[in-house]
């Protein structure tokens, strides 16, 4: 197997910016995780109440373990809250709290991103598994063939990673509007709430940049920009 350098030119401005967004959603949680709601509502109730209040029935709203572990799984129904956010009752508890349930509100109104994301989730997967793996293989062995096996795997992971980037945004959009016209947070709470949202967002974008890049690598390598260059 061979080390290109080049890689690392696309690697590390993507590792730079993911490093930088981990930190910043950590240390903006942890600011707003210090201011309360004037409401008094947790995580949990915020969410259970978002989501009778768009008359959506039979979500459960679980307690999971871990750090920002929240997430709605679409397939089983369930939002699950980490605990600072399900007992929190701070501005960076009900704003991811919100957040996930707006995933659940995109899923009971068949939200087509969402629906999307779903389909591609699968090829995403394996393609992040192995596709950049069987490229540097094709690379390896200087065969043009796998390089593009490798590149069609990755495109999939790379696809992924930009069609979540609505589906993230409109699902924080959602939380804020629904946080502020229930009362659950007020104008002068919302930017505290906000924030943390785009905190979290920053994540999902740096995911992104990185995959694209890592394409854009492959892409290079398989020729598509001028003569293929080998190692």
């Amino acid at each position: 197997m061979f080390f290109d350098p080049i890689y690392l030119l696309f690697l590390l401005p993507g590792l730079a910016l993911s490093f930088w967004a981990n930190h910043r959603v950590k240390s903006t949680f942890a600011r707003y995780s210090q201011v309360l709601a004037r409401s008094g509502r947790s995580g949990a109730e915020a969410a259970r109440e978002l989501l009778a209040r768009r008359g959506i029935a039979g979500v459960r709203v679980e307690e999971v373990s871990g750090f920002l572990s929240d997430h709605y799984d679409p397939s089983a129904r369930v939002l699950r809250l980490s605990p600072d956010v399900y007992h929190g009752r701070s501005l960076a508890a009900l704003g991811v709290a919100a957040h996930e349930a707006g995933h659940a509100i995109q899923h009971a109104t068949a939200y087509g991103p969402l629906k999307f994301r779903s389909w591609v989730v699968k090829p995403a997967q394996i393609g992040s598994n192995l596709g950049f793996i069987v490229a540097a293989m094709g690379m390896g062995f200087n065969a043009t063939g796998l390089i593009w096996v490798g590149i069609a795997l990755f495109t999939a992971f790379v696809l992924f990673t930009l069609v979540t980037l609505p589906v993230e945004f409109d699902a924080s959009k959602r939380a804020v509007a629904v946080l502020i016209k229930s009362g659950m947070v007020t104008p002068s709470e919302r930017a505290g709430t906000q924030a943390v949202l785009n905190a979290a967002a920053m994540t999902y974008v740096a995911a992104a940049v990185s995959a694209v890049l890592q394409l854009v690598y492959l892409l290079m390598r398989a020729g598509v920009f001028g003569e293929r260059r080998d190692a």
